[in-house]
């Protein structure tokens, strides 16, 4: 067999192979459903920091590189996913040295049920819950310290301690997402009722913390609080 001949057989049979990797066609991240697309977007821990901070308030890729001191090359990339994924979105661009900077956000805050926590890598787990857990701190400790904390009579502080079975500890899950979800239902009601004069006329920053954990303490250590949804006095 001449040169020739050999290698147009050579191309003939590779041809299917070639064909076959040109028919298979990657899912448009559109089609995923909210829950798909939140698994993706949290698959990588560094996509998991971001969009912890893009929950909070817009970033640019160049901010959070030196946040998170991570390179821009790598956050860029996984802005794009997260933007793919529709986990969040483009909110401004600035002019900044000759070339124009991007701002982000996330478009909704996502909550994530026990079943879809199990999905994500342990890496992004502990991430999601120590982030969390700052936020948390950094606000309290913040509020106390500047009496913020005791200046009504409406502000809610408790401790339960409960021993649940399996179902009750997820009942105790959704407990808290729907309290969460009624708790932003009311900030709507009330910025509705600000933006048509509405109401006492108050604009109050509140925050309110939901933490439904295993606990690791004895028993006889676990003590609910005196009087829930009453605060001490100063």
């Amino acid at each position: 067999m001449s040169a020739k001949k050999r290698t147009q057989a050579q191309s003939a049979a590779r041809a299917p192979k070639k064909a076959k990797r040109k028919s298979g066609k990657k899912q448009d991240p559109k089609e995923l459903s909210l829950n798909q697309r939140l698994i993706k977007a949290l698959a990588h821990p560094l996509r998991v920091k971001l969009l912890a901070y893009l929950n909070d308030r817009e970033w640019s890729p160049n901010e959070l590189s030196e946040e998170l001191n991570e390179g821009l090359s790598q956050v860029s990339y996984h802005i794009k996913v997260l933007k793919d994924l529709e986990m969040i979105e483009l909110t401004r661009t600035e002019p900044r040295r000759g070339a124009v900077e991007h701002y982000y956000r996330a478009v909704e805050r996502a909550y994530i049920p026990r079943w879809m926590a199990r999905l994500i890598p342990r890496s992004g787990n502990e991430i999601i819950a120590s982030d969390i857990l700052k936020a948390i701190e950094e606000d309290l400790v913040a509020s106390v310290k500047s009496g913020k904390f005791y200046e009504r009579e409406d502000t809610h502080a408790s401790y339960t301690p409960v021993t649940l079975d399996g179902i009750g500890c997820e009942e105790a899950d959704e407990v808290a997402i729907s309290a969460i979800k009624k708790i932003l239902e009311i900030q709507g009601k009330s910025a509705n009722r600000r933006a048509q004069g509405e109401g006492d006329g108050e604009c109050i920053p509140v925050s309110a913390g939901f933490l439904v954990f295993g606990s690791a303490l004895d028993e006889k250590k676990r003590k609910p609080s005196k009087s829930p949804g009453k605060k001490k006095k100063a």
